[in-house]
């Protein structure tokens, strides 16, 4: 008879399983031989439970994989259950589920790559909230200036809006997401990239407190345009031409 016996789950996270062959005749071993694992779908979801077991942090996310996953859990919290839940808990609640598919061919966790992990979230997401969550969720703000900047959904104030203040010059709106529902917290830097003033109401910032930034740092930065109507002015991401 032969016995098989597979390291525990944690092991085929992290290693290529083994598989220990054990020829016994009662309680006496004839003969024993280590061979791998050939991955099937059993392996691939034990495979998958050990990661989980792990922690998610063991999986190969990318800076744009994580920001989808918080935007995707952002817009449930404010949109609903039509949004998938990949918080922490479901994740590892399902992950036999959801991962095991990417891991089919695979002996151990370093033979998943990104844009595997990639896939398999993706996956989770239906057609039909794909467009839905560029609109209402997007990764960048367009400036007035031209910039094109990264909204962080991962700040605990809400979805955060990093800008110097020159760049929004003109701008009488205040920048939101979710069809305007809600408001970016805007965090306006210096010409420096210091924070300067958080706020969460543009047009009152430049009718109020923007006169004593005005004057804290025209003369720190004196290269760079602080004009007295700052609706009035061009937005821009340069210093004043030379000269002026």
């Amino acid at each position: 008879m032969f016995r098989i016996s597979t390291p525990d789950r944690q092991s085929l996270a992290v290693v290529p399983p083994l598989l220990d062959r054990i020829r016994r005749l009662g309680a006496l071993a004839l003969a024993e031989r280590t061979q791998k694992i050939v991955p099937d779908q059993e392996t691939a979801r034990a495979l998958a439970e050990g990661i989980g077991s792990l922690g998610l942090a063991r999986l190969p996310w990318s800076t744009g994989l994580s920001q989808w996953r918080d935007r995707v859990n952002f817009l449930r919290r404010h949109e609903g259950d039509e949004w998938p839940d990949l918080s922490d808990e479901a994740l590892r609640a399902s992950i036999g589920d959801w991962l095991a598919p990417a891991l089919a061919d695979k002996t151990s966790l370093g033979q998943l790559g990104a844009d595997d992990l990639s896939n398999a979230l993706h996956a989770l997401l239906p057609w039909n909230l794909r467009k839905k969550l560029d609109h209402d969720a997007p990764t960048h703000f367009d400036a007035p200036s031209g910039s094109h900047v990264p909204i962080d959904y991962e700040s605990p104030e809400g979805p955060k809006l990093a800008i110097r203040v020159q760049e929004l010059f003109g701008l009488d709106r205040h920048p939101s997401i979710a069809g305007g529902r809600v408001p970016l917290v805007v965090e306006l830097l210096s010409p420096a990239h210091r924070p300067v003033q958080i706020t969460r109401d543009l047009p009152t910032f430049w009718r109020g407190s923007y006169a004593d930034v005005r004057t804290d740092l025209r003369g720190r930065y004196p290269k760079h345009p602080w004009p007295e109507d700052p609706l009035a002015a061009p937005p821009t991401h340069r210093a004043k031409p030379r000269g002026t």
